[in-house]
Parts: C-alpha cells; sequence; structure tokens
C-alpha cells in the first residue's frame, strides 16, 4: 500500500506516513479553548477501545484516537514495539497532521506506559494525564509473582499481538527512566474489581495503583469499585468524569 494521507475523504479519518508505514489516526470534536484529547488503548488493543466514552468528550473539545502501527488499520512498522518508538511514532504523527498541543493524554494498561513517557519527553506539550487501570513499571517484579501460575503462564503467552514479552518488558525498563516528577494534574483511575484477582492480589493492585498518584505534584486516585480492567466499558462515567475535570481546570 503506498503512504497517502488523503486515502480518507471525509477528512476526519486519516493514514499517515511514518517512514514507510501508515498510522491510522480519526478525529472526532472540533478544536476549542480546551486541551485537546488523545487516547492510547492497551496492549494489542485499538482505537475502538475507546468508543463508549468518545462521543462525550468530543462535545467539549477535539479528540484524535489512533491505531499504533500494526493494530486496526495501520501497517506494521520496522521499528522495535518498545513505548519509546511508539511514543516517537506518535510524536511524528501529531505534527503531520497539525495536530498542536497542550494535550490531555489518556492511557488505558499499557497505553499508561506509553503516555507517561510521552509526558517525560515532552512536559511542556502535557496539560494532564489520566491513567486508567495503567500498567506500573514493577509489575514483573512486584505484582505477577504473587499470582497462581496459571494466570502468569497465560499473561506471558499473550504476547503475540503486538510486540513480544522481552519488548514489552523493555517498555516498562523505560518507563523506570523517566524520574522528572510531572507538575501538571494526573488522575489515576483504578479498577477495583479485577477478574481472576484474590482479595490480596486486589489489595496490592489498589495500592500500587495509589502510588502512581506520586508520579505528579497534583496526582489523584479514583477508585472504580465495580469495573475490570476495561473501566471505560465497566463504568464509562468515571472516565469521562475525569477527563472533564481536566479540561475545566479542576
Amino acid at each position: 500500500m503506498k503512504p497517502n494521507e488523503n486515502m480518507f475523504p471525509t477528512g476526519r479519518e486519516h493514514l499517515v506516513p511514518i517512514g514507510e508505514f501508515l498510522l491510522y489516526a480519526k478525529l472526532y470534536g472540533e478544536k476549542t479553548n480546551n486541551p485537546s484529547v488523545i487516547m492510547d488503548a492497551g496492549y494489542g488493543d485499538y482505537s475502538k477501545a475507546w468508543d463508549t466514552i468518545i462521543s462525550e468528550i468530543s462535545k467539549s473539545t477535539q479528540v484524535l484516537v489512533y491505531d499504533r502501527a500494526g493494530l486496526g488499520k495501520s501497517t506494521k512498522s520496522p521499528n522495535p514495539r518498545t513505548s519509546l518508538h511508539m511514543v516517537g511514532e506518535l510524536k511524528e504523527m501529531l505534527t503531520k497532521l497539525d495536530f498542536k498541543p497542550p494535550y490531555i493524554l489518556v492511557g488505558h494498561s499499557f497505553g499508561g506506559v506509553n503516555v507517561r513517557i510521552f509526558a517525560e519527553h515532552f512536559p511542556e506539550e502535557v496539560a494532564g494525564m489520566v491513567l486508567v487501570d495503567s500498567t506500573p513499571e514493577d509489575y514483573r517484579e512486584r505484582f505477577l509473582p504473587t499470582m497462581s501460575e496459571e494466570f502468569q503462564s497465560a499473561y506471558n503467552q499473550q504476547f503475540i499481538h503486538e510486540g513480544n514479552y522481552d519488548e514489552f518488558m523493555e517498555s516498562l525498563k523505560q518507563l523506570k527512566e523517566c524520574n522528572t516528577r510531572l507538575e501538571v494534574p494526573v488522575m489515576v483511575l483504578a479498577a477495583g474489581k479485577k477478574a481472576h484477582y484474590s482479595k490480596e492480589s486486589q489489595e496490592l493492585w489498589n495500592a500500587m495503583q495509589k502510588e502512581l498518584v506520586d508520579i505528579s505534584t497534583n496526582g489523584e486516585l479514583v477508585m472504580a469499585e465495580h469495573s475490570a480492567h476495561y473501566i471505560q466499558n465497566d463504568e464509562p462515567d468515571i472516565v469521562i468524569h475525569a477527563i472533564k475535570r481536566l479540561l475545566d481546570g479542576r
């Protein structure tokens, strides 16, 4: 497929050439005085992960969702599937789309790793962040060993959709090297009803999510008590409310 930015005539969907591959992006809403919102999905997931909340958020500002390389409508990238490369690809796409900061970054699960690294490298472009049941940097060392062997085996075998196990762990290593404490508001949304978690595992997960609040001088934890991992599906209003609070500067 030859790179062509105008493959979607509506102007709201784009296939953006990044080197020899294409990233799919879709824009919703209109540019306002509010920051624009960028949403980054979890591992192996793509833009449709946000369908439950986009329409409401796009009433207040412009929203961009996209498919990382090799997922959804995006073609494969020759670059390693680590967060630093993904963030670089996202940054190039934003430039080509003329999608200007400031941004509120919304990241689910592994997408939370990516948006944290984006904020580390481009802090002047970030007005706030919402982490939706985001993967902590010490997940492998601290959390995974507390789970059953069956869970650990299933977890380790999932890395076939977008990069491999080593690349995922390299992304967590890259996150550990982010030492700058953010000075923008960060909303940490934690799933309080995780599937296959014991009471002890859930409590540890809650504690690790609470620790993520400290990545910012202005962080806040919100527990989604009735949600499994996809809070945007189980309790979408919680995610919508968090983003709107940042849009309103509260």
